[in-house]
């Protein structure tokens, strides 16, 4: 079997990788063997310099986020030809990762998220609009964790949800009331959509709703609503964040709401916050006032 077709199944079955990071790690792995392959050379035969060239020539291609990516996939690769003994030592092991700029979530005020939730209409498309912009705002769900919830996936009688996370992680997240009002009006009038599975959100013809529908949905509410700034779904969840820390939750509780292994990664929002204070300062101080 060709060994990039075997790291995919490897990804996918052992370390339950998502659809999107295998297809990630795949396309950057097939970009090096093409590269290789110029120089008479396989993957397993690559060094150290081989791969520091590789991602040198990409540089003009791709950004700084994309780069360091494609250096965690080819590590991943490697370190899984180690283990199974296809090689004595990974080449990437000593390649140093660039220093990447940390952009700040991007965050909706409170008022714009509101009228989004508001704007869906009551037929059932428009409740399952709802409901999933609720789950994505209220839960702080990532996209792809919210089309992949099943109707089993909702626990004491509606009042959380089993979310698979990334790494086929799962965590238990409970439900705000709008939230939960809103998913049983959808879950009422569900069967309008012909459901073809056991999938909470449907498209027209019955079957799973897509992350790109589910995009494409929310820019389409959030341009009618008049919004001041291009809404995605990773929107929400960064406000979900946001707004909770604003109103002095705790920053391990919403570690634990949004599913995320390291802390660190968490604490963006506490940047966010800063920011958002300082703006507040300057908008309603009378002394910021009245330097202006």
């Amino acid at each position: 079997m060709d060994p990039i077709d075997a790291y995919a199944q490897h990804l996918q079955r052992v370390e339950r990788a998502s659809p999107h990071t295998i297809r990630a790690y795949v396309s950057d792995l097939r970009q090096l063997a093409a590269y290789l392959s110029e120089a008479g050379k396989e993957l397993d035969g690559a060094d150290r310099n081989d791969l520091r060239a590789f991602l040198a020539s990409r540089f003009a291609h791709d950004q700084p986020a994309t780069l360091s990516r494609k250096q965690s996939s080819l590590r991943a690769y490697y370190e899984y030809r180690v283990r199974m003994v296809f090689l004595d030592d990974s080449p990437a092991r000593a390649l140093v990762s660039p220093r990447r700029r940390r952009s700040l979530p991007n965050v909706v005020a409170v008022d714009d998220v509101f009228a989004i939730l508001e704007a869906p209409e009551k037929a059932a498309p428009g409740l399952r609009d709802r409901c999933a912009f609720e789950l994505l705002y209220g839960a702080g769900l990532r996209v792809s964790e919210l089309v992949g919830l099943d109707l089993q996936d909702f626990l004491d009688g509606g009042t959380a949800v089993r979310v698979r996370g990334k790494g086929g992680k799962e965590r238990i997240v409970p439900l705000v009331a709008k939230a939960r009002e809103a998913t049983r009006s959808y879950l009422e009038r569900r069967q309008e959509l012909g459901p073809k599975s056991d999938a909470l959100l449907l498209n027209r013809r019955g079957g799973r709703l897509t992350t790109r529908s589910v995009a494409r949905f929310l820019g389409a509410y959030a341009l009618a609503c008049g919004t001041q700034r291009h809404v995605h779904p990773h929107a929400l969840r960064h406000s979900f964040a946001t707004h909770l820390l604003d109103m002095g939750a705790d920053l391990r509780g919403i570690q634990e709401l949004l599913g995320h292994a390291s802390l660190s990664t968490t604490q963006r929002y506490t940047h966010v916050s800063s920011e958002r204070l300082v703006q507040t300062y300057e908008d309603a101080h009378p002394r910021a006032r009245r330097r202006k």
